[in-house]
């Protein structure tokens, strides 16, 4: 027999994933816009609005659930962990959305150096992928490869930074702009392996200490 509960949580489930869909689209479309120079920021304006309703949606079921069927152990651990997640989602499509700004205030930035941008880019891509699959899987050990993918971000944006505080002459509209992106980017990884450490303890009931 199906429990109602059961229902609650495949509808739950599926609206993270939904929002887990809508925040890669976001952050992919505003790193692409970024390096082209295309201005996308009203299009991922829409999908962060969404991801903040998205989110607010995950929250009533979520307490709602908890306050009608009193779950407990890995359920409970779900519907908890699942407003965790989504914050997640929704500041990816925040960050995304802060990404189109950068191009908005600075103008043509064409002639700019995006390597490390494009480069670190991929790799907070990846993460989200993972998070995503670790998620969808509730795969633990691929959730605990998110914490390495973290630290290589980390370490790509204190190198940027203390390079270019170390450099003479440029384009200080280049620096500057490709500081801000990169910021965003090691945001949003930290949020990624934020959700991969939120699939650990919906599995295992661990909380992985923070550093």
């Amino acid at each position: 027999m199906v429990r109602l509960l059961d229902i609650g949580l495949e509808k739950l489930n599926n609206m993270v994933l939904d929002m887990a869909q809508l925040s890669e689209k976001a952050v992919t479309t505003a790193i692409q816009a970024y390096t082209e120079g295309r201005d996308v920021k009203d299009e991922v304006f829409k999908w962060s609005e969404s991801l903040r309703i998205l989110q607010d949606e995950v929250s009533e079921l979520a307490i709602e659930l908890i306050a009608r069927y009193q779950p407990v152990a890995l359920d409970l651990r779900f519907i908890k962990s699942s407003m965790e997640i989504t914050y997640g989602f929704s500041r990816f499509g925040r960050y995304a959305l802060d990404i189109t700004d950068v191009l908005d205030v600075f103008g043509d930035l064409s002639k700019c150096d995006h390597s490390t941008i494009i480069k670190m880019g991929e790799k907070v891509k990846e993460m989200i992928y993972t998070s995503i699959r670790a998620f969808t899987k509730r795969d633990v050990r691929l959730a605990r490869t998110l914490q390495k993918k973290d630290d290589e971000v980390d370490a790509m944006y204190r190198e940027y930074v203390e390079s270019t505080i170390n450099k003479r002459g440029g384009n200080l509209k280049c620096f500057i702009s490709a500081a801000l992106i990169l910021r965003y980017l090691e945001r949003i990884a930290d949020h990624a392996n934020s959700i991969g450490e939120t699939v650990i303890y919906i599995l295992t009931g661990e909380r992985t200490p923070r550093r």
